[in-house]
């Protein structure tokens, strides 16, 4: 396969003109990135012309998208409001916002300016979701698996849902919408990079008969992502619009923990059919569910309910039944908020072991009774998703020709 090389990248953008002169010759290239065909970085502008220079962005995507060896271009513009009478920043690739770890950390030579505290890095502008283009056409439902706080197995719980929702019979996908900490590869078991047939879009990767599109796939396992939040946005948009998703009953979105870019924008950008929401029993993790719940019900994003996972335990040697991080937090919860409570999932070895190791306990242990729980639970989601898709063709206005 034909590498493509930095300076190839940059010869390219020279064609893209701001004004009178070229971007890179104006410093407006940052952050270059390239991994086995997959180019990155972003075009800094003034906050106040960012609005304007999406057809800009858009130039410099298809450039580089157009050069031989590139499978992916992420571009986004980001903007920093500068102090007065301060000069634009000009930096060079490397530099952040999407540098190579370590790039503008707090030893050596002084990083590029940082945004200020009143200045949010700005994206590009974005339409109102029923203005905008549907970003996965063929997606019938989108149903977003999220958390509070990390740690109580929320990735977990959602790999296993979409595996019981395909042993339902339904066609499924997963996006891995967290960028920072991507699990799905290992998770499915699914090694490897994705190819482009059209060399407009990626083939998403697929394990058991579910399709998966992750950050993991594109950078290696060990290697973080220092991004900022409009290149957290860009990376998911384009996991959505430059995937071919084909055409699936159902879209398993494991979002990141917390309620920052990656719930925001999934939620404007997309038609989401509701949100799983998964917590562990004691009180602190239910204190941080109950943010997620919020920030989905601000957002209109129903949500369909609670999941209590890491419930009990039970000593695979004694049989006694523990209830290590106490129990039945998330049922008191959902009933407090008046949601339903989907079920309940212990602490389990098997259910770890077999995560880690790429078979989730959904298809290697079918008939365990952990599988069984989450496929009641994947039962219980689709009858969620299938209301919602009902009233969506009720709501649609019929046009008949007689």
């Amino acid at each position: 396969m034909t590498r493509v090389t930095e300076e190839q990248i940059l010869d390219a953008l020279k064609t893209v003109v701001d004004g009178d002169k070229d971007i890179v010759s104006l410093g407006m290239v940052s952050g270059l990135q390239v991994k086995d065909g997959h180019v990155a970085f972003a075009i800094e502008v003034a906050a106040e012309r960012g609005p304007q220079l999406e057809p800009l962005r858009q130039q410099a995507e298809q450039v580089v998208h157009a050069l031989p060896g590139v499978i992916s271009a992420t571009v986004v513009l980001t903007a920093e409001r500068q102090a007065a009478g301060a000069s634009p920043a000009h930096r060079s690739p490397g530099d952040t916002p999407l540098g190579p770890p370590g790039a503008g950390g707090n030893g050596g030579a002084p990083a590029a300016p940082q945004a200020r505290p009143q200045a949010a890095p700005q994206a590009a502008p974005q339409a109102a979701p029923q203005a905008a283009a549907p970003l996965m056409p063929g997606v019938n439902a989108i149903v977003a698996v999220a958390s509070g706080k990390g740690g109580v197995g929320k990735s977990t719980v959602a790999v296993n849902l979409a595996l019981g929702l395909a042993a339902g019979g339904h066609a499924v996908g997963v996006l891995d919408a967290d960028i920072y900490g991507p699990s799905m590869p290992r998770m499915l078991g699914i090694s490897g990079k994705p190819v482009s047939t059209d060399g407009r879009r990626l083939e998403p990767m697929e394990n058991f008969g579910v399709k998966c599109m992750s950050m993991g796939f594109l950078v290696d396992e060990e290697t973080p992502t220092i991004w900022r939040g409009p290149m957290v946005t860009s990376a998911l948009q384009q996991m959505m619009r430059d995937v071919n998703w084909g055409a699936l009953d159902v879209m398993i979105v494991d979002m990141p923990p917390g309620t920052g870019d990656a719930q925001l924008t999934m939620a404007q950008q997309v038609p989401l059919a509701g949100a799983v929401i998964v917590s562990t029993p004691q009180d602190i993790a239910l204190l941080d569910a109950r943010k997620g719940l919020n920030m989905f019900r601000q957002v209109d994003v129903p949500v369909f309910g609670f999941i209590e996972n890491m419930s009990y335990f039970t000593c695979p040697h004694c049989g006694e039944r523990s209830e290590i991080f106490s129990h039945g937090g998330a049922r008191r919860e959902a009933e407090r908020l008046g949601i339903d409570f989907l079920g309940e999932i212990p602490l389990d070895i098997a259910i770890r072991e077999t995560s880690d190791s790429g078979r989730p306990i959904v298809v290697s242990q079918p008939d365990s009774a952990q599988a069984k729980t989450y496929r009641a639970i994947a039962d219980k989601v689709w009858e969620k998703v299938s209301q919602v898709l009902a009233a969506r063709e009720t709501s649609t206005p019929k046009i008949i020709v007689q």
